[in-house]
């Protein structure tokens, strides 16, 4: 989106923050940049607790100082400076303490919107997380990507993995199932390496 289109977006909120509609105002921005917002934070934070924390403190600092808001930059690179100091402050075990402790000072309806927007992305998150663990699978061998199917995805026994992989071999169910299951948690181990390296795991 060029910054003319951009502009053109955030006129109206230039319009409620002059005519003092501050709930209008914070409605609006919610609605055209909440969500993205949020999925800054939780990328940046890599915890859903902080995440939560400092989306619902820019939530309601934007309720707050809108109305000062002077218009010298854009608006969004105003959005995401605060969300970036929001989360990188929320890092800290003592103020998170103190803001767990305090309640969210926001019009009733505007905390519903933003609750409804964080939801919202959530679910959007969680399926580019899906999609991308499915693409990291095409990255294994079939024989592994078969084996990840009936465990993980079929929830099969050992035992019942091993008569499917073998069925002609009655004898040494016991052994194949064992060394299928070490195979497995080899299999786990690189694509959790895998998603480390392309970011889809949270900070430990």
């Amino acid at each position: 989106m060029d910054p003319a289109e951009r502009l053109q977006l955030e006129s109206p909120i230039k319009q409620q923050i002059a005519a003092g509609d501050r709930n209008g105002a914070t409605t609006s921005v919610l609605h055209l940049y909440g969500g993205e917002l949020y999925g800054f934070l939780s990328g940046l934070a890599r915890d859903p607790t902080i995440a939560d924390e400092a989306y619902s403190e820019l939530c309601e600092v934007v309720w707050m100082q809108l109305g000062e808001f002077r218009w010298e930059a854009s608006l969004r690179s105003w959005l995401y400076a605060m969300a970036r100091r929001l989360v990188l402050r929320h890092r800290v075990d003592g103020y998170r303490r103190e803001a767990r402790a305090r309640p969210l000072d926001l019009a009733p309806e505007i905390a519903e919107l933003a609750a409804r927007l964080r939801t919202t992305t959530l679910e959007i998150l969680r399926s580019e997380v899906k999609t991308a663990f499915r693409a990291l699978r095409q990255e294994l061998s079939e024989e592994d990507q078969e084996l990840l199917s009936l465990r993980v995805d079929r929830d099969l026994s050992w035992r019942d993995i091993a008569r499917i992989v073998d069925p002609d071999d009655v004898d040494g169910l016991d052994q194949r199932a064992a060394a299928l299951r070490k195979r497995f948690e080899r299999v786990r181990g690189r694509l959790r390496e895998l998603a480390g390296e392309r970011g889809l795991l949270p900070e430990e």
